[in-house]
């Protein structure tokens, strides 16, 4: 009963969260950009609240406004493509999060200028996982194993496992999906994985990676192949590998050292 609770609860996600549906309400955000404030259910309010003010921290690589960029690659899409240097030029000047004006009291979502969009797919994923553990836990779940696909969330004991404790392969990022670079033994807490081996364009010989720079509009330049974060919650799991996806992999180290409660791997492409 609790799982087809769940799928429903993420299918409902799904579609009112999802930049590439039409009919959801991120979409009507979107379409709405530089017309009009568009009201909101709490809970997407809630995500983009969180997702502008992470976009707000100096330094980091996340931020929510990217959209526009997003659509124009299409990386992991059958129509991706290589915009022109013009295009993306222009799309630059569209993704400023500080153009994100939320109404706390009408709970509204206003995107200043026309042509900007939100994509919350650096986020969403921690955010559903979080709020499934909890909707588990509330109804008196012993023990749950969230894989949303790159995001893995484990509560209480593994049944399958005497000392209780799940095991979490990291994949490698030069081998097909299934090899691991390590397993990691975990309980009550989250794993979340950045990659740039996922999603690819290739043209040529010149390879691009699904995880875009909104400061340059191509690829993250980095010698990170992929990222992976121990923490407490899946939502911290997803904005600190997103936010540090894009810095060196010695930078993201120093700073993952200095986090209270989150533990990080990094692969580096050599």
């Amino acid at each position: 009963e609790l799982l087809e609770t769940v799928e429903a609860q993420l299918l409902d996600y799904e579609k009112r969260f999802s930049a590439n549906s039409e009919g959801s309400q991120l979409a009507k955000i979107n379409h709405a950009s530089g017309q009009k404030a568009i009201p909101v259910e709490a809970d997407l309010f809630e995500l983009i609240r969180i997702g502008k003010e992470q976009s707000l921290v100096a330094g980091s690589f996340l931020n929510i406004a990217i959209g526009p960029l997003i659509k124009a690659w299409r990386i992991g899409f059958e129509d991706a493509r290589q915009p022109s240097a013009r295009e993306i030029q222009a799309l630059l000047t569209k993704v400023d999060p500080r153009k994100i004006h939320l109404d706390e009291d009408q709970q509204t979502v206003f995107l200043a200028e026309k042509g900007m969009a939100l994509d919350l797919g650096a986020i969403a994923k921690g955010y559903f996982a979080d709020k499934i553990l909890a909707f588990l836990k509330a109804e008196g779940a012993e023990s749950a194993y969230i894989d949303l696909g790159g995001n893995v969330f484990t509560f209480g004991d593994a049944p399958h496992h005497k000392d209780g404790f799940w095991r979490v392969g990291i994949q490698n990022p030069f081998l097909p999906r299934g090899q691991f670079v390590s397993v990691l033994k975990i309980k009550n807490r989250s794993i979340v994985t950045s990659g740039i081996y996922e999603r690819k364009l290739v043209l040529g010989d010149q390879i691009y990676h699904h995880i875009i720079d909104s400061r340059t509009g191509y690829p993250s330049q980095t010698d990170l192949a992929s990222l992976t974060i121990i923490s407490n919650t899946s939502l911290e799991g997803e904005i600190w590998t997103t936010r540090l996806f894009g810095k060196s992999a010695i930078e993201s180290i120093r700073e993952l050292n200095d986090i209270p409660n989150i533990e990080g791997i990094v692969i580096t492409t050599d």
